[in-house]
């Protein structure tokens, strides 16, 4: 078999192993896991690339711009490399590695993990122990929330991490393997570090965002369509799901972000988004969908239904491409 048609080989088995791993068991817990190390390659080039150009406006955005394609470079070459070693030491070691990169860069079984955690302090602790699990997965600040706040912060966390942490890593794991995995994650992570408007990252983190936008633009659509196809199946309102989606995809600052928020507030007919605080000032924001009926802890369980239920539409369409391919 031609070099070419056995990565591609490796790179299917692997990713197939890699989502079933993800699904069913997840990060495996006191393993170093490969965000970390992006996280402390951000913040190390970070420093060096502000030390490097001056304080200015001009200057911060071409230091963000040197940071952006630094993380990138480094984040995915390194594992490409360590991937055509392996490759070459066995097939088997090869299939291996990409099979834990594939694991460890989807994030479905992390994302219920924590998400249900919310609704379990929630349940048997109560509001204060309820705010502070869902401040370990949400930017904004937390205190003030009440108990509607904390669960819609939960859902809305699923509802955008369905395409950043599972549908987008999919895509970029199925097309490009291993390293593609790493290319995405090294930009969905500089964005959560550094994508910020305030007044330290303004300027710096404009290219990280906007490069932010881009790679998550096609898959953030494509998230969105397969919760609707996922809503039937998961007895979720799809009529109600594809109207609010029609009128609210683009209520957010983000190109992105709405689309799946606005898929899950009309699956479950209720109202997510609006104003909320980051570090403690207040960002006025729109609301999605309709306050049809309250919000509840059984509406985060459901959003994860729904979210797993997509993802796997998703990963069987993919799945069928690279057959294809192999063909």
């Amino acid at each position: 078999m031609p070099g070419g048609m056995t990565a591609c080989l490796g790179s299917s088995i692997a990713f197939c192993l890699g989502m079933v791993w993800d699904f069913i068991v997840g990060d495996p817990k006191g393993w170093y896991h490969p965000v970390q190390a992006i996280g402390w390659l951000v913040a190390k080039m970070e420093t060096w690339t502000r030390h490097c150009f001056p304080k200015t406006k001009a200057g911060e955005r071409m230091a963000g711009a040197v940071f952006t394609v630094s993380v990138v470079g480094i984040s995915t070459i390194l594992p490409a490399v360590a991937l055509a070693l392996c490759y070459q030491i066995h097939f088997v070691v090869g299939v291996l590695l990409e099979t834990v990169m594939c694991g460890m860069l989807l994030a479905a079984r992390s994302l219920e993990t924590e998400s249900m955690a919310v609704a379990k302090a929630l349940e048997t602790q109560g509001l204060a122990k309820g705010r502070e699990a869902v401040s370990m997965i949400v930017g904004r600040d937390t205190a003030a929330l009440d108990e509607e706040g904390v669960i819609k912060a939960a859902v809305e966390t699923v509802a955008e991490n369905t395409s950043d942490g599972v549908v987008a890593p999919l895509c970029y794991l199925a097309l490009f393997g291993g390293a593609g995995g790493f290319f995405y994650k090294s930009i969905n992570t500089m964005d959560s570090m550094v994508g910020y408007k305030n007044e330290k990252y303004r300027y710096f983190g404009t290219a990280a965002a906007r490069l932010d936008d881009i790679v998550n633009f096609i898959p953030a659509r494509i998230s969105a369509c397969a919760m609707l196809l996922a809503c039937p199946l998961c007895g979720l309102d799809a009529r109600e799901a594809f109207r609010i989606f029609r009128r609210d995809r683009y209520c957010h600052e983000s190109p992105n972000s709405a689309q799946t928020e606005a898929v899950l507030a009309g699956a479950l007919r209720v109202r997510l988004a609006g104003d909320a605080w980051y570090f403690g000032k207040k960002k006025e924001k729109p609301t999605i969908g309709d306050d049809t009926r309250p919000i509840t802890r059984a509406d985060i369980k459901q959003s994860n239904r729904l979210m797993y239920t997509a993802s796997a539409l998703v990963a069987i369409c993919l799945l069928g491409i690279k057959a294809a391919l192999l063909w």
